[in-house]
């Protein structure tokens, strides 16, 4: 599947429609889909200007960079002003969100995450970007050092756009499946004969006693 299958929608130049699409399916996907997600949206967009459609790339040869171009659109709808209801909606969002993080176990649920952070109004992207403005001092550390599974960090890294934060996300899999790997490896290995020699003493010693008994027996015949 190409990146426009994945993320559901016909190639397209719009960013805005792109990202749009991207954020629909992040709401339902698991960790390896919100993976394919990820990657899907960096070529989309153009991040990989070696897989980016015909569409994607005409809309570049105005002479900006893809990067500059996302840079303005990000920095024009972060600094809009939210509206009373709006700055209620992440006020709120917050409080619940440093509340979880109070539970170590339910911190450590992403379904629990996506059931706060992806609930309208709160996925609206200016409202998105707020909630993570003022979280990202907090939960980022977190998430960077494995203080969050690795589940929970990606989906962090995509939906608040650090990106940087899925990258160590994927190595922190990566490193989880290669420690699985190599414990059921070990699991594997036949168990050592650690009982071995202390059998074999005994089945001396008990051969010895036994010929005894029996010389014993010959002698007094």
């Amino acid at each position: 599947m190409n990146c426009w299958e994945i993320l559901g929608i016909e190639p397209t130049g719009d960013r805005q429609r792109i990202k749009q699409a991207y954020e629909q399916q992040l709401k339902f996907a698991s960790d390896d889909e919100a993976m394919r997600l990820s990657q899907a949206f960096r070529e989309a967009t153009g991040d990989s200007p070696q897989t980016v459609n015909e569409a994607a790339e005409s809309v570049v040869a105005d002479g900006q960079d893809t990067h500059q171009r996302q840079d303005t659109e990000e920095t024009g709808q972060t600094d809009r002003p939210l509206d009373g209801t709006e700055g209620q909606v992440v006020r709120e969002v917050v409080i619940q969100i440093k509340a979880l993080m109070n539970d170590s176990s339910r911190s450590r649920d992403v379904g629990i995450w996506k059931a706060i952070l992806c609930e309208p109004p709160a996925d609206q992207l200016p409202v998105r970007r707020e909630i993570g403005r003022q979280l990202e001092p907090q939960i980022r550390p977190l998430a960077e050092n494995g203080s969050l599974p690795a589940s929970v960090a990606h989906f962090l890294g995509g939906w608040f756009e650090w990106f940087s934060l899925q990258e160590v996300a994927d190595q922190s899999e990566e490193r989880t499946y290669v420690e699985t790997e190599s414990a059921e490896g070990e699991s594997d290995q036949p168990p050592q004969l650690v009982n071995f020699w202390p059998a074999v003493i005994g089945w001396i010693v008990g051969l010895a006693i036994l010929a005894s008994l029996f010389s014993g027996m010959g002698g007094g015949g």
